[in-house]
């Protein structure tokens, strides 16, 4: 017979992305995860697998939600061009006023996982991918309703879009001169012009 769970796995699967949030795979140790989930090794295999099992799901967890999101900012705007701007204007703020700086989950695997491991290059690149149709549809939508321009390439332009979040999101972490930032988020969003 199996005993039933001990711990909730969604709480602690959520302390887990966290850690690894803050402080990467590399420099997440097994004891740093067991203390922050409040669950012995043994509960956190037979839960979650090996290490980077338990690192996947955070990540499927936070690209999940975080793609629930950004669907949900991006439709709850009638304006497109507005619905950019906010969108935009938070990742700022969020960064600012975060302590220290975690930038975005997905981006840092990006960075730290992907170049050599091939799994994690799939999953960042499917979440790159969902933010850029994500990012197309709302373009479209703002196209017929005559707020951007017929002319505009949807598809070019929310992948660029994609492209300017993740350098942004990246240059964040360094804290640069917050006038930087507004003149550079400036022209990202002259592109919707």
């Amino acid at each position: 017979m199996v005993r039933p769970r001990e711990f909730d796995e969604e709480k602690a699967l959520d302390a887990a992305m966290q850690l690894f949030w803050e402080k990467g795979y590399e420099a997440t140790s097994l004891s740093d995860l067991t203390s922050r989930m409040g669950i012995q090794r043994p509960s956190l295999y037979s839960a979650f697998g090996d290490k980077k099992q338990l690192f996947e799901a955070a990540l499927r967890k936070y690209t999940k939600d975080h793609a629930s999101r950004v669907r949900a900012k991006f439709q709850s705007h009638p304006s497109v061009k507005e619905a950019f701007r906010a969108f935009f204007a938070e990742l700022v703020e969020e960064e600012y006023g975060a302590s220290p700086c975690r930038g975005c989950f997905c981006v840092n695997t990006m960075a730290e996982l992907a170049p050599h491991d091939e799994k994690f290059e799939i999953l960042t690149r499917e979440h790159q991918m969902y933010l850029s149709v994500l990012f197309q549809e709302s373009i479209e939508r703002g196209i017929r309703a005559g707020e951007l321009a017929p002319d505009k390439n949807a598809k070019a332009l929310a992948q660029t879009m994609v492209v300017s979040l993740i350098g942004l999101t990246v240059l964040l972490k360094s804290r640069p001169e917050r006038s930087f930032v507004h003149n550079s988020v400036s022209q990202i969003l002259a592109l919707l012009q």
